[in-house]
């Protein structure tokens, strides 16, 4: 936006980064729930702009999926990108695998308990252990600053009552995601939170005929879909003046 401003204010369409809630109620399919919040914070190592990385666990089940979570990240398959097997490559370059740790030891000062991971895994290339913390506050910076990194804080809520607005309480607004089988809860959360895109039981799910981008902080325009043309096309308008018009 800078540049255009500071040259030929070319129009800019910006999708930019995100903080996303998943929201996880105590009446979903555990499993699946696990699954989702796991794919939806690790995939690609964490490197997403809308990763489940503020992830809002009902109080009712937040120690089982404390528990689950934490077997799944340590069974988590980290190595070569190349070789079949392997779930979970390095990050990037040198520079966002210290920010990710860096963020890591912020989240510990802060008073976040790390439940797994956190430390750098083997002897070369920039590879990051997933990790989680519980016990995570929505105002502690590890669950309001873009980490970019294989790094889930979990936060628990008891109720309905202020949790869209925690869950918005943050300068992004990319996408969000609830899991729950009750679709009133789905539709109050997808109707209330301030997201571009809002996931119900499944996460990061694209289609290209379905616009993507983001309210507040992260961008502005959208990609795809009928809406993602608006940025290419230019309007005109013509007027002319008749004598009479024939009745």
């Amino acid at each position: 936006m800078k540049a255009a401003a500071d040259s030929n204010l070319k129009r800019v369409t910006l999708e930019l980064g995100g903080k996303s809630p998943l929201i996880i109620f105590s009446d979903c399919d555990i499993d699946h729930a696990i699954e989702t919040a796991t794919m939806g914070v690790w995939a690609n190592q964490g490197q997403i702009c809308c990763a489940a990385s503020r992830t809002f666990v009902d109080a009712k089940i937040y120690g089982e999926f404390i528990k689950r979570a934490k077997e799944k990240a340590e069974k988590r398959v980290l190595g070569d990108p190349f070789q079949l097997n392997t779930e979970q490559g390095p990050q990037i370059d040198d520079g966002q695998f210290k920010k990710i740790l860096s963020y890591i030891d912020i989240g510990q000062k802060e008073g976040a308990q790390l439940v797994t991971g956190g430390k750098p895994f083997g002897d070369q290339g920039y590879f990051i252990q997933p990790t989680i913390f519980k016990d995570v506050k929505e105002n502690m910076r590890i669950a309001q600053e873009e980490i970019f990194g294989p790094v889930m804080s979990v936060i628990k809520f008891d109720s309905l009552e202020d949790l869209v607005e925690k869950a918005n309480n943050t300068i992004y607004g990319l996408a969000a995601g609830v899991i729950t089988k009750d679709i009133d809860k789905a539709l109050y959360v997808a109707n209330n939170i301030r997201a571009g895109v809002v996931w119900v039981n499944t996460f990061l799910a694209f289609d290209p005929a379905s616009p993507f981008g983001g309210f507040k902080q992260s961008g502005i325009g959208r990609e795809m879909g009928e809406y993602g043309l608006e940025a290419y096309t230019e309007v005109k308008t013509v007027y002319i003046k008749v004598s009479e018009k024939n009745s």
